[in-house]
């Protein structure tokens, strides 16, 4: 039996998660699936970070340990409010080997026709590394092009490859940029960027 974990969440204190749970319970009913946790996150905007949600953090570690099956959640903008954070989000779930169920827009990666979501994300994904693998290009070919020494783009902080790792692991964990950066001393925009690239290569 699909073992199903409930995502809800509302963005101020008056509003109630209970439309979204009762909606969903009816589905998970209808298809024989089986409920074994729900996350809920209550008065908290989606366009907060996960270390700002706490109950998403918790959906996302039940992910990558693959204690569920599926992610259900009544509403796309549920779980995100960027197509940033919505790719990062499924890159997770596919890595992990979870579907994804939306109610309102009929949205289940169980079946052949949502399996294609995953495809076509990947496929925009892979045409966004492929821009800003063509923008670092042309960011070298100017600056060498300008006599600097190094060849690399301008106004982009370089760090080596350990404090990278580190900034990757900390970002996975859930922590803030702006912590983050100050545990790896750090700017606010390296790690910006590289959660953005992280998120891409996802």
């Amino acid at each position: 039996m699909t073992r199903v974990a409930l995502y809800l969440r509302v963005s101020t204190g008056e509003q109630s998660v209970e439309n979204q749970r009762r909606e969903l319970r009816v589905t998970v009913t209808r298809h024989g699936w089986n409920i074994i946790v729900e996350y809920a996150d209550e008065g908290i905007s989606g366009a907060k970070g996960r270390d700002k949600r706490p109950a998403f953090d918790r959906l996302l570690k039940a992910v990558t340990r693959r204690k569920i099956d599926m992610v259900a959640a009544w509403s796309v903008d549920r779980l995100g409010r960027s197509l940033q954070d919505l790719v990062g989000f499924l890159g997770e779930l596919h890595a992990a080997g979870v579907d994804l169920y939306l109610e309102r827009q009929g949205v289940d990666t169980s079946t052949p026709a949502g399996r294609a979501l995953f495809q076509m994300l990947g496929v925009f994904a892979e045409f966004e590394r492929a821009l800003i693998q063509e923008r670092v290009r042309a960011g070298i070919a100017k600056a060498r092009a300008t006599g600097t020494k190094s060849g690399r783009p301008f106004g982009r902080p370089m760090i080596d490859d350990t404090r990278r790792l580190q900034i990757e692991r900390l970002l996975r964990d859930g922590i803030g940029i702006r912590r983050v950066a100050r545990m790896t001393g750090s700017g606010n925009g390296v790690v910006a960027r590289i959660k953005r690239e992280t998120a891409t290569e996802a």
